[in-house]
């Protein structure tokens, strides 16, 4: 289901960190470089690699539109780049010089935040590239950051084990150790679990650390309520610390990468391995999903990149595969209640259970019985169920007509011709997606939640799968 495609060796030393953006891989190095790959065939751009640090490099990340490029350093700089052209748009130093080890892009592409080896996490306005905000912890290096899809939210990793959580103007709202003996990464999951009242924002959270864990967290955050971080689970499988942890696009895998020098793939909804990838040869450094295709990258202290691909024939398609293979009609109770607390629905397990609500019972579900005879009032709770529910209904007919799910358009549920990305981050077909942001739909088809660009960009990676696809099974 997973094979090893390329192998990437231009590193002179340790590589550090890998990123996506929808058409190029970009990796950067203790060597100093930021080297830059095209996602068509994987040869590096004419202007790469990109040099300016006079020090390891330690991550890089593309601006959700992928045109820029951010890389931070023990030099205690952070720049940005063209990612097309290579050229080098702005020189940010972080207050007091110490080394950046993180960077990472807000949804909106308006801030950057950096954290540093002195606890400062910095966030810089990505236009004028002027120091917006800052702030710090108290016990040790920030190593990690990651915003919430809203950009309401940054979270912050410490080597002191402390996840600590920021609001939008960098007021601490939470800080909590979260790993004994230090975080090492931590990522949102893409997606909100669910929308609920007006105001509400739901995510999940992975956080990884040299306590040889990683822990999954709930993430709510409302301005009437306030904030609340919760724990809901741990995955183990790794045998030493880990290193590196990133969602897939669709939120419903999650790679890690050990000092054990394996990779392992995990289905977020039954928390089980998916895939242990053994091919690297030294610790594990980063791993990155591609945004919308079926591409894995891992980094190593080997200084070497692989890219892995996902099986074409038998793509993944989220936690509920296996039963959406059985159909979800012969579903049992308890497979709709796998089925719900895969969806952030918990809290519905239970009304569910008590009406007897099996596979052929879900599928009949409407929002008035939902008010009427499973009696749940919240509106939010009801839309959400039944969008849900419709994505089932979707991926059922996808499933039963052979066409691999990412192929297919969310809006018009067909076969995608011409593919573009928009910037909520999902492929569409172009016509369908410029007719709805003509119908003055500035809100994302998928998540509902506010376009931060009108851009489509093409997805040429998705259109060569799909011509590949289509030569293998129409002749």
């Amino acid at each position: 289901m997973v094979k090893l495609i390329r192998t990437l060796a231009d590193h002179g030393d340790d590589v550090s960190c890998c990123a996506f953006s929808p058409s190029l891989l970009a990796t950067c190095s203790l060597d100093k470089t930021i080297r830059l790959y095209s996602l068509s065939d994987f040869a590096e751009l004419p202007h790469s690699p990109l040099k300016f640090h006079t020090y390891a490099v330690h991550c890089c990340c593309f601006s959700p539109s992928g045109h820029v490029l951010a890389s931070c350093s023990t030099d205690g700089t952070t720049v940005l780049w063209g990612a097309h052209s290579g050229q080098s748009l702005a020189v940010m130093e972080q207050p007091g010089g110490s080394p950046v080890r993180v960077c990472c892009f807000s949804p909106d592409s308006a801030y950057l935040a950096s954290g540093a080896a002195d606890g400062s996490v910095v966030l810089w306005n990505a236009q004028s590239y002027k120091l917006y905000r800052c702030g710090s912890v108290k016990d040790g290096s920030l190593v990690a950051c990651t915003f919430s899809p809203d950009g309401s939210l940054l979270v912050t990793g410490s080597s002191g084990g402390d996840l600590t959580v920021w609001d939008d103007r960098m007021r601490c709202l939470h800080s909590e150790k979260a790993h004994d003996l230090g975080i090492t990464c931590c990522d949102f999951a893409p997606q909100p679990l669910s929308g609920g009242e007006q105001g509400f924002q739901f995510y999940r959270l992975a956080s990884c650390g040299q306590d040889c864990e990683i822990k999954l967290w709930f993430v709510s955050f409302t301005r009437a309520l306030g904030f609340e971080l919760k724990y809901k689970s741990t995955l183990r499988g790794h045998c030493a610390p880990i290193l590196a942890c990133a969602f897939s696009h669709d939120g419903q895998m999650l790679v890690s990468g050990s000092v054990d020098k394996s990779v392992i793939i995990y289905d977020i909804a039954t928390q089980s391995v998916l895939h242990t990838l053994t091919q690297h040869t030294r610790y594990v450094t980063t791993c990155a999903f591609a945004p919308n295709t079926l591409l894995l990258a891992t980094g190593s202290m080997d200084k070497t990149v692989n890219i892995w691909q996902f099986d074409l024939e038998t793509p993944y398609q989220g936690g509920m595969n296996d039963q959406l293979k059985q159909l979800v009609e012969d579903w049992s109770e308890e497979d709709v209640s796998t089925w719900l607390r895969a969806q952030g629905l918990e809290d519905l397990v239970a009304i569910f259970q008590m009406n007897n609500i099996d596979g052929k019972e879900l599928l009949h579900l409407t929002k008035e019985s939902l008010a009427g005879d499973l009696k749940i009032e919240s509106l939010g709770l009801r839309s959400k169920v039944m969008r849900s529910i419709e994505e089932l209904r979707a991926k059922m007919d996808s499933l039963s007509s052979g066409i691999p799910d990412e192929f297919i358009c969310p809006i018009t549920r067909e076969l995608m011709k011409d593919p573009v990305i928009a910037s909520d981050g999902y492929s569409y077909e172009r016509e369908a997606m410029e007719n709805w942001i003509h119908k003055k739909k500035r809100t994302s088809p998928m998540t509902n939640l506010v376009l931060p660009s009108l851009v489509l960009t093409p997805n040429r990676t998705l259109k060569m799968a799909i011509n590949r696809w289509l030569e293998t099974h129409q002749k």
